[in-house]
């Protein structure tokens, strides 16, 4: 025989009930980043340059492109931000596609950008 389910939604909210939209708002985003926190941690500290050249792969750079980008990245000690990630910041605040954010950065240009927007490295 089935236990039915106690209802005990009304006193589980409680310490939420004098809160307004936005507040609960906020709290929502502040527990989520608690959540994912530990995540970005696991994955900062267990990136390689392989994992990295995937993504850029699956982003549309070549095999040439995404080796050459991920050794400038590794060697500026960024690799844990995300070689995608960093292409992609640079993309969007340039205005260039995802391979020509790329293909700029393997020449050289917008690292002063990288910098600004990523700080130091990962130590």
């Amino acid at each position: 025989m089935a236990q039915e389910r106690r209802d005990d939604f009304q006193e589980r909210r409680k310490h939420l009930a004098g809160l307004s939209e936005q507040e609960l708002h906020r709290r929502f985003w502040e527990l989520a980043e608690k959540i994912v926190d530990p995540l970005v941690e696991l994955a900062k500290r267990n990136t390689s340059p392989s994992i990295e050249r995937s993504v850029l792969l699956r982003m549309g750079l070549s095999s040439l492109e995404a080796k050459d980008l991920v050794q400038k990245i590794y060697e500026k000690d960024l690799l844990g931000r995300g070689a995608g990630h960093i292409v992609w910041r640079i993309a969007q605040e340039k205005g260039l596609g995802i391979r020509e954010a790329g293909q700029a950065l393997i020449e050289g240009k917008y690292w002063e950008d990288v910098e600004r927007i990523f700080g130091g490295g990962d130590r």
